[in-house]
């Protein structure tokens, strides 16, 4: 097995009763841990659909067929001391590797994990045991409105611990990144989640408009992704 990058994604056929195909395409996602030398691979997913049923159907050892990995994962500067992670569902699966990564680096980790209530906020022991320090957020006592997200972070910008931002799984948390990315010329990248078909580039299902020398361009997520500079994705 080969060593998945953070943000990199594998694209899995998720098989039905009897072999049958359901559904047809297959499934992408980010790895939640790919390790070559016991040649583990998992996934975090919530189940919601089809594909997503089919998965938790498996039992141990049974096959699943997997291709990857694929796409453009996160990339860490050297020169960074902190940056701050900001994630919400299971686009926290998409961050995890990202904390250990930088932690391999000496870099800190701060992780904004957001969530409607406390039990169901996913990966923040796995965040914890990177040595990263977690800040949960939730609906239920209104810590995740944007209001109380922008005091955190204008409280890491003051302590100087944001020196990049990373931020998986909410349109909303999107936004408000590129707001304070901008306004305090602070850098930042974003995975972005998107219906795939082929997941090599070829098809042109994931397209989607980002921001280019002032003005819009096509990119394929699969391809050029799905991690992109914060600034380029239109929200």
């Amino acid at each position: 097995m080969t060593l998945a990058r953070p943000g990199q994604f594998f694209h899995l056929l998720c098989t039905g009763e009897m072999g049958m195909l359901a559904p047809f395409f297959r499934r992408p996602m980010s790895a939640y841990l790919a390790d070559p030398s016991s040649g583990r691979l998992e996934f975090l997913y919530k189940v919601n659909g089809r594909g997503t049923r089919a998965l938790a159907a498996l039992q141990p050892g049974e096959e699943l067929n997997v291709l990857g990995p694929l796409g453009r994962g996160f990339r860490l500067d050297p020169s960074w001391k902190n940056i701050v992670v900001v994630g919400r569902g299971v686009g926290l699966a998409t961050l995890a590797p990202l904390a250990e990564a930088a932690a391999a680096q000496r870099i800190k980790v701060t992780a904004i994990l957001s969530a409607r209530r406390p039990d169901l906020l996913m990966s923040a022991e796995r965040f914890q045991n990177t040595g990263a320090r977690v800040l949960p957020v939730y609906d239920s006592d209104g810590s995740s409105a944007p209001e109380e997200v922008e005091k955190l972070l204008d409280r890491l910008i003051a302590s100087r611990l944001a020196d990049a931002f990373f931020v998986c799984g909410s349109q909303r948390l999107l936004r408000l990144l590129q707001r304070f990315s901008e306004t305090h010329a602070i850098p930042g990248q974003v995975a972005l989640e998107q219906q795939m078909a082929c997941g090599l580039g070829m098809c042109f299902c994931c397209v989607r408009p980002f921001r280019e020398d002032g003005k819009i361009a096509q990119r394929r997520v699969c391809w050029e992704g799905p991690v992109f500079n914060l600034q380029e994705a239109l929200a």
